[in-house]
């Protein structure tokens, strides 16, 4: 990509990957069909049609659409490989539970951003009365004395939420879950089981309490929009002093973002389900930003925000909270000019001038996400490598950035 075009236009925002990768999980729980709408063209989507289809569903995906017809689901042993490919590979352990009452599964796979152990999903399926054997990696689970039951967890972990949430969905009885994680993603989750015929109440809050039916329904469902990607779009506008409109957002989930962006300088304006914004000719720094468990701000934002502060003017100080290997886009960015330094979980940003284009390396989805988008601002052409990690979360995000102006490419290799 060749740095320093305005970034500005209109783009419409898929649905959520971390929303559909769950609700395509909790697809195998009813006894009809189901449609994902507006379903993102991403590599963890085709990796989880993958397993499914290996599971004994049939996957269709035709013009934006995902058909799962999972009529003749009957294994209960998730492939090895597949699984190892992508974290959210372990949203299935919970609804093939629920539904066959027997799993096998490897530890997962995804992005090397810390340690994220799957203890708490054990945890919250043992409380329903699973048995859980460990032998070598591979996790054996018997559900055949599986109930209704209380569940604590010792923190809002997304993942065991939803895990929880889809185990339980059809056991006989009253389910709930304390200190539960509160992302946007849950309540979607219990919209798309709620209208499959599931009884969950409380998403979005601390405690849910999931009633357990007989069985559920097919249906035809839309996820809700990424706020990760339109965060990161934003942060694109913002660092190329763009003006853009972002169409199928959701203003609310997205304030912590926003109040970030407003703190460097640009305006922004919510319009139903529409944002615009318009950057100063150059950013502010910010004073603080700490990553925190919803509604703080989010994890997932925090690389392509830090992109951000290394061209805004003045010293902003990052702080991530959540995971703790989560800053190794900071080489490549120093590399590209950037003025950083890293103290454990802390990173001091020093606003330059300009920063210069290179040859750097995703090493996670949002840390490669972040590189590209200093790219787009630098003098010269940079080169981001290993670019199959940005397409685990984005759709063709070259196509998206020269939709806005930018003059990027994709390098067959």
């Amino acid at each position: 990509m060749l740095g320093g075009e305005r970034i500005e236009g209109s783009i419409r925002v898929d649905a959520a990957k971390n929303a559909v990768l769950p609700i395509l999980a909790a697809a195998i729980l009813p006894e009809g069909d189901v449609i994902i709408r507006d379903c993102p063209d991403i590599r963890d989507v085709h990796a989880m049609a993958e397993i499914l289809g290996k599971l004994g569903c049939e996957t269709i995906w035709q013009n934006g659409e995902m058909l799962i017809r999972n009529g003749r689901l009957h294994q209960w042993e998730m492939p090895d490989e597949l699984s190892k490919q992508i974290r959210s590979s372990i949203f299935l352990l919970g609804p093939i539970l629920g539904k066959l009452r027997r799993a096998t599964v490897t530890y997962p796979g995804g992005c090397e951003i810390g340690i994220r152990p799957i203890d708490l999903h054990l945890k919250g399926l043992r409380a329903l009365g699973v048995r859980i054997v460990d032998a070598g990696g591979v996790l054996y689970c018997d559900g055949r004395d599986m109930h209704a039951g209380d569940v604590y967890f010792d923190y809002p972990s997304v993942g065991a939420t939803e895990n929880v949430m889809m185990a339980a969905v059809l056991l006989p009885g009253i389910t709930t879950i304390h200190n539960a994680a509160k992302e946007p993603e849950i309540e979607d989750l219990q919209r798309f089981i709620n209208r499959m015929g599931g009884k969950i109440r409380g998403a979005g809050t601390q405690i849910i309490e999931i009633e357990g039916v007989e069985k559920l329904h097919g249906i035809s469902y839309a996820p809700i929009p990424d706020r990760i990607v339109a965060g990161t779009l934003l942060c694109a506008g913002a660092m190329n002093g763009g003006k853009m409109e972002l169409s199928n957002v959701h203003p609310w989930d997205l304030v912590p973002v926003i109040d970030k962006l407003q703190e460097m300088g640009c305006r922004i304006r919510e319009s139903g389900n529409r944002l615009t914004l318009e950057a100063p000719e150059r950013l502010h720094a910010i004073s603080q930003l700490q990553t925190q468990p919803h509604p703080g701000f989010p994890t997932d934002m925090q690389a392509q925000m830090l992109a951000a502060c290394c061209v805004a003017r003045g010293t902003s100080v990052i702080i991530e909270n959540v995971f703790e290997n989560r800053l190794s886009h900071v080489a490549d960015l120093c590399r590209m000019g950037a003025n950083i330094r890293v103290n454990g979980r802390m990173a001091v940003v020093q606003g330059v001038d300009a920063m210069h284009g290179m040859r750097v390396m995703a090493r996670d989805l949002r840390g490669g996400a972040a590189l590209v988008l200093a790219g787009l601002c630098a003098q010269g052409e940079t080169i981001v490598e290993n670019i199959a990690l940005i397409d685990r979360g984005y759709a063709h995000l070259e196509d998206t950035l020269s939709a806005l102006g930018a003059k990027i490419d994709r390098i067959d290799v």
